[in-house]
């Protein structure tokens, strides 16, 4: 494998996205799009701003149809590299409060679908940091020593406070009632134990021209995604909906790598330009 000697682009600004949340009426939502734009959601209640601290750890610089054909992948691994994991850095915990929202079929900003586990959240838009935190598994505890564990999977649009983070009803429930609507908490980003493989699906109007690229089921945060083309592997720009595009369609259907904020990369053959189709792969980050 060659080291990757590009550039860290500047990621675009967060959009915000909103979320139905429960004690506001809420707004039509929007479908997923099917074009490189984000999707839409209804509006979050107002958040007073949650601080982040670190323990141990220094705080980032802001308040914190599937197809069977199998693909190969080569890994490198690294150390955790705090500059690729971007404001939610591994062994920080984070001061804030969660509310609750009615999530639905579980599906959000992140674009991954409906959910069957609804232990699911939506990130604050500054620490949601224009879609790296979806995927995230984040562990959750209330001030009463109870814990559930969320996977990001949406957007809590401002008023949402830096370290805030807007859980399903069915996760906040598992630390207070649902009707209390709003508690402290803190919370740890996690590597879980136990996950599948990753996935990956070219989104709705790819071709070889242009092409949206997303993956699915990785243990740990995506910190870039690169498509192989014949000057080198490429990094594409990622999108608040959770995509990387290739506006060109410059290595569209091609070799993937993808790198997680702990430095770890895989690079995946085999998988064909095939949009909105699920192709799951053989491989997985590793635990931290």
């Amino acid at each position: 494998m060659q080291p990757d000697r590009e550039e860290d682009a500047a990621r675009p600004a967060a959009t915000a996205v909103a979320n139905s949340h429960r004690g506001l009426p809420p707004a039509s939502p929007g479908g997923k799009p099917a074009t490189a734009s984000p999707p839409a959601r209804s509006v979050a209640p107002s958040a007073d701003a949650g601080t982040p601290t670190s323990a141990g750890a220094t705080s980032p610089t802001a308040s914190p149809a599937t197809s069977a054909a199998p693909s190969s992948a080569s890994p490198q691994k690294a150390a955790a590299t705090p500059s690729l994991a971007g404001r939610i850095r591994p062994g920080t915990v984070y001061q804030g409060v969660a509310t609750a929202y009615e999530a639905g079929v579980g599906d959000g900003a992140c674009s991954y679908g409906p959910s069957d586990d609804m232990m699911i959240a939506a990130m604050n838009t500054t620490d949601y940091e224009t879609s790296q935190a979806c995927g995230a598994h984040v562990l959750v505890r209330g001030a009463n020593g109870a814990s559930v564990t969320v996977r990001i999977t949406n957007e809590c649009p401002l008023p949402c406070a830096p370290g805030q983070l807007d859980l399903s009803e069915q996760a906040f429930a598992e630390l207070a009632p649902v009707a209390t609507g709003r508690i402290a908490v803190t919370w740890s980003l996690l590597s879980p134990e136990t996950a599948g493989t990753i996935s990956i699906r070219y989104k709705t109007g790819s071709s070889p021209y242009w092409c949206g690229i997303q993956a699915l089921g990785h243990r740990n945060p995506l910190a870039r995604l690169e498509v192989g083309t014949s000057g080198g592997w490429r990094r594409l720009d990622r999108t608040e909906y959770n995509y990387f595009l290739s506006p060109d369609g410059s290595g569209c259907g091609g070799a993937i790598r993808i790198t997680d904020i702990y430095g770890e990369r895989l690079t995946i053959d085999g998988i064909a330009l095939r949009p909105e189709v699920v192709q799951p792969t053989r491989v997985q980050f590793a635990r931290h």
